[in-house]
């Protein structure tokens, strides 16, 4: 048993569910000490000196593969030479809400540009068989109340999500506006007119008094630097570049029938994978699924949204279930409040506290409590184990599949049919944890243990730049500030901000991402409140009647220091885990960490941010004519 719900009669999730504990093994049936030394041991068989170089960027002839769009055909338009108020960089979430609360300060003269082609960002690109939001759409998909619009299950489908996006943008004005197919080259910042000229590959120079840098975490893909890639003759393609003219199927209808044929290798175990595995399996004549670290996968409970439980919902609901799905994935539901996401996500914290309510609420001291969430983290974990043996019937498969590692020391999964895959006489699971990766390619195919293995189509499923360097992660070359500085060298030692949106000698430019600050565990929410605080500063300038907002010098340093202050050390238990984008592929103090704990904690923050928005002279910012 995973999850229990209280299911209407037609399958559907009903208004009330009950979530209970998940059936775990005691902590006394386990040897925990043993447990913790085969973590290490399976972890320091991983680790690789290199560290996120181990990536690399498409570059000669692979970047035609990466950089262009194999959806939507380019349109001819002319060259732009305007000026505008606000440039926005990117078009997926982070961008369409950037776009709403600036509309929301009264600010419209904006554009959002991005080299996709269409509103979506990674949901535009991410096309493969399979693909699905892989954690509660309720809380995920932003500002439903606002638009009115309900996801159609828990776990939506890729092609919903971006139809959202779209519907968004058009809903906030921002679609007619948007320049798409369009690479930004160069941001220069003009003294003289004080604006920054964005420059493209599409000829444009556009003039604009702000720009907000609303690229995501996930806008670059990022290839596995296996020797010899280049000498391979066959097909190869991300996963984020889907060819379904060469698998056949359609992005809502990923029926690969082309693939009867064809040898197929996927390179990759993490979230895209297990999505398209069972797809690949299903239709290919063979599959072999290159495995470096296994992920941890729980069953999927995906039932349609009840329009009844939708009819019952109270104004205020979203923002009251990300909160629950913060409390229940980062800290500890109070006596008395139930879990509303009832996932894997939440799997650790409902069953403590499941066991504590159990107990009567025992007062326990904060050792006290982190021991027993510490050993909760590993019943869960030998739970997922006990799952691969149910499921895969060959027991050396089984074996390589299960999870070695704590549980948030990876993005935790939910599939069904994952597992079950691996049963099917056509899929291979390689575990090249031996080499650290693929050994090498080579015209035909690949090597793995000294063996070479012909294959047709080689899917890379490697992910995107989430922690690597700034330049790398944006792909433009010149970012240049007030001097001539570059915002790399300005950088250079990872970012120093003014509350994680804006830095000193870069006037009206801002940042979104997980960059300095709380983190939400819901993305969107988190991008939607940075995007609010940027709005507000604009809006600022507007009412001010100035030119530009600017940080102070001064003002960024407190800041920094309040965040060092306030910084949650997390480097033990990162150092402990496999290398993941979750700990900065295992190194240590890396520039760019993708998660720095905030010890106040979200709420504090966003309190913090509502209370400086609220004082007349807004310490740490200048506001220029």
């Amino acid at each position: 048993m995973a999850i229990v719900l209280e299911e209407s009669p037609n399958g559907e999730v009903g208004k009330h569910m009950t979530c209970q504990k998940t059936d775990v093994p005691p902590a006394e049936e386990l040897d925990i000490p043993a447990l913790k030394a085969k973590y290490r041991a399976e972890r320091d068989k991983r680790l690789r000196r290199e560290g996120g170089e181990q990536y690399v960027r498409p570059t000669d002839d692979l970047s035609d593969n990466y950089a262009h769009d194999p959806f939507t055909p380019v349109a001819e338009r002319d060259a732009l030479n305007e000026e505008i108020d606000v440039a926005i960089l990117g078009a997926g979430f982070s961008g369409i809400l950037a776009g709403y609360q600036l509309h929301k300060q009264g600010v419209t003269n904006v554009r959002n540009i991005d080299h996709a082609g269409g509103f979506g960002g990674v949901w535009y690109w991410n096309r493969y068989p399979g693909v699905q939001c892989d954690n509660d759409s309720y809380c995920y998909m932003p500002l439903l109340e606002e638009t009115g619009y309900m996801p159609s299950k828990k776990f939506a489908d890729g092609w919903e999500i971006q139809a959202y996006c779209q519907k968004m943008a058009e809903d906030f004005d921002l679609a007619d506006k948007a320049l798409f197919h369009t690479l930004v080259e160069s941001i220069v910042w003009d003294e003289t007119i004080k604006r920054w000229h964005v420059k493209t590959n599409r000829g444009d120079d556009i003039k604009a008094r702000f720009v907000i840098m609303a690229g995501g975490v996930m806008n670059m893909p990022k290839l596995p630097g296996i020797p010899g890639i280049h000498d391979y003759k066959g097909k190869m393609f991300h996963t984020s570049r889907w060819e379904h003219d060469y698998t056949g199927g359609s992005w809502k209808d990923p029926v690969l029938d082309k693939l009867a044929d064809k040898r197929v290798a996927i390179v990759g175990t993490g979230a895209t994978s297990v999505q398209a595995v069972p797809y690949i399996g299903k239709y290919a004549k063979q599959l072999y699924v290159l495995q470096r670290t296994p992920s941890n996968i729980d069953e999927r409970p995906n039932p349609p949204t009840d329009p009844d439980w939708v009819a019952s919902l109270k104004p205020g609901w979203q923002q009251e279930r990300m909160a629950n799905f913060h409390t229940g994935v980062q800290h500890m539901f109070a006596p008395g409040e139930e879990d509303q996401i009832c996932d894997i996500w939440t799997e650790l914290v409902r069953n403590l506290c499941k066991d504590l309510e159990a107990e009567g609420w025992p007062e326990l001291t904060m050792e006290e409590l982190m021991a027993r969430r510490e050993a909760m983290d590993f019943q869960v974990m030998e739970r997922m184990r006990r799952r691969v043996d149910a499921l895969v019937e060959d027991k050396e498969t089984a074996e390589a599949l299960k999870p070695w590692f704590r549980f948030m020391c990876k993005r935790p999964l939910s599939n069904n049919e994952y597992y079950p895959a691996f049963n099917r006489p056509n899929v291979k699971l390689i575990d090249v944890s031996p080499t650290q990766g693929v050994e090498r390619m080579t015209e035909k195919g690949f090597v793995a243990d000294g063996v070479e293995y012909e294959v047709d189509l080689m899917v890379f499923a490697s992910g995107f730049e989430v922690t690597s360097d700034l330049k790398r992660r944006w792909g433009i070359d010149t970012v240049t500030g007030r001097g001539g500085e570059s915002i790399y060298d300005h950088w250079e030692n990872g970012p120093s901000t003014m509350h994680g949106v804006i830095t000193d000698n870069f006037p009206g430019m801002f940042y979104m991402g997980y960059i300095q600050g709380a983190t939400n565990s819901s993305t969107t929410e988190q991008f939607n409140r940075q995007a609010e605080h940027i709005a507000f500063m604009i809006g600022e300038a507007e009412r001010r009647g100035a030119q530009t907002v600017a940080a102070t010098k001064e003002g960024v340093e407190a800041y920094v220091q309040h965040c060092r202050e306030n910084e949650v050390d997390m480097s033990e238990f990162q150092a402990e885990c496999t290398p993941s984008y979750f700990n900065n592929e295992g190194e240590k103090n890396p520039k760019w960490a993708l998660f720095k704990g905030y010890m106040a904690g979200w709420d504090a923050f966003r309190d913090m941010l509502a209370d400086w928005r609220k004082l007349p002279d807004l310490p740490g910012v200048t506001f220029e004519s």
